[in-house]
């Protein structure tokens, strides 16, 4: 599908157009060490659960402090990286990633979990706003839909990365708490690098507005920003139940606390949601939102059927099937974006498309979580998932009727 002939404006935020394409590249991968550490603790949690002491709702409580994070950060980052450049944000980001990591091996408590997932969530806020701008910026006006695809999967690629890491380094290593955030404070390393190299400039147009504000976009924009959220916000909150409760899920269903499987659950999920990218990435837009939202409605039906007939086949599926939903989701709100907003208002719109999709992925599985602990995994998973699958079909529909209103307009406009 062809771009619209007419490209947003450059400003001085953007580097020279003959950037080489290894570059937009290398500026994904700052995205991807931070959304390692974002889900790096995933496997870890059963065995903290077990050393520490702390209920499913209590886990859940901590998987949302990261969310509260990321939140916070979303409101001051996105306008913080227009005004003063993407390095501005990015490297005090990645060094409180580094700080996480060195709270996360010395945890021997509920109160540093929650600090080092708060401290994780205001990272990744600061990366999904600046980190994903600072990709098109490199790109380039011509190179768009590329920064869109290449930002999208570096994000979801970082977030299976990291359970799978843990997984197997835990599992196979001594001290696993420790030896996995240590190759990850490594891997934040080389990505400090890679900002500090990047050919972006710092923009010279002068601030307007408030810094601490709700995200937003350009007058004209909002409905590309309702379209993606409303396909983005429910994939995204499959997946975080699947991050948050999923080991319980598979300790239930398979008798096993294996961290290895549970983090392999959670890459081929996030390995599902990057896939399905390149593989719909020439299609319309809105085909693909649409897309998303059917697979966050199966990936629900999925949920209830493993949870009720004991089926790890079945598990499996929702969670691919989820991971396909925040995929096509998440592209489709980002190009969406890319295509209708000016680079000096990039990371602020994807800090609201952002800020969209992390309320109710904090929220309903912290619900969820509770809802288990008083009713039982599997009606509290039940509840859950008939939600979401409603949310997920809302959003499909909104996606359908504008695709109709859009055919309406085409058809009746001048030959």
């Amino acid at each position: 599908m062809p771009e619209s002939r007419t490209a947003p404006p450059k400003t001085a935020a953007e580097p020279p157009e003959s950037a080489p394409t290894r570059w937009v590249w290398l500026a994904a991968w700052p995205v991807t060490a931070v959304f390692v550490l974002s889900n790096a603790a995933t496997p870890l949690y059963v065995l903290w659960q077990r050393e520490i002491g702390f209920s499913r709702g209590m886990l859940t409580v901590i998987f949302a402090c990261y969310i509260a994070g990321l939140l916070g950060s979303l409101l001051v980052s996105g306008v913080v990286s227009d005004r003063l450049g993407r390095r501005t944000v990015l490297l005090p980001a990645l060094g409180l990633a580094l700080a996480a990591c060195a709270v996360f091996a010395t945890a021997s408590g509920v109160a540093a979990l929650i600090a080092a997932r708060l401290f994780t969530g205001i990272a990744v806020g600061a990366v999904v706003s600046a980190g994903m701008a600072a990709v098109t910026d490199v790109a380039g006006p011509h190179r768009r839909r590329l920064a869109a695809l290449l930002a999208s999967c570096a994000m979801v690629f970082g977030a299976g990365l990291g359970p799978l890491l843990t997984g197997v380094l835990s599992e196979t290593l001594p001290a696993p708490t420790v030896t996995v955030f240590v190759v990850e404070a490594a891997l934040l390393g080389t990505a400090v690098l890679a900002v500090l190299r990047m050919p972006v400039r710092r923009p010279d147009a002068p601030a307007k507005g408030a810094w601490l504000r709700i995200p937003g976009v350009p007058p004209g924009s909002g409905g590309q920003l309702t379209l993606g959220i409303a396909v983005f916000a429910p994939g995204i909150t499959a997946t975080s139940f699947v991050l948050s409760l999923g080991p319980s899920l598979l300790s239930g269903l398979l008798g096993t606390t294996s961290r290895i499987v549970a983090g392999a659950m959670a890459f081929t999920m996030f390995l599902a949601a990057t896939g399905v990218q390149f593989a719909v990435r020439k299609l319309p837009r809105r085909t693909i939102l649409t897309a998303g939202a059917v697979s966050t409605t199966l990936s629900m039906v999925a949920l209830v059927t493993a949870v009720r007939t004991a089926s790890v086949p079945v598990l499996v599926a929702a969670a691919l099937l989820a991971g396909a939903g925040q995929g096509t989701g998440q592209l489709g709100g980002l190009s969406l974006l890319n295509s209708a907003v000016p680079p000096d208002r990039l990371a602020e719109a994807n800090a609201a498309l952002n800020v969209g999709g992390y309320v109710p992925a904090g929220l309903l599985p912290v619900s969820a979580g509770y809802l288990s602990d008083a009713v039982g995994l599997t009606d509290g998973t039940t509840v859950f998932a008939v939600v979401l699958a409603g949310l997920a079909v809302a959003g499909g529909l909104v996606v359908l009727a504008t695709r109709r209103r859009a055919a309406r307009s085409r058809a009746s406009g001048p030959a």
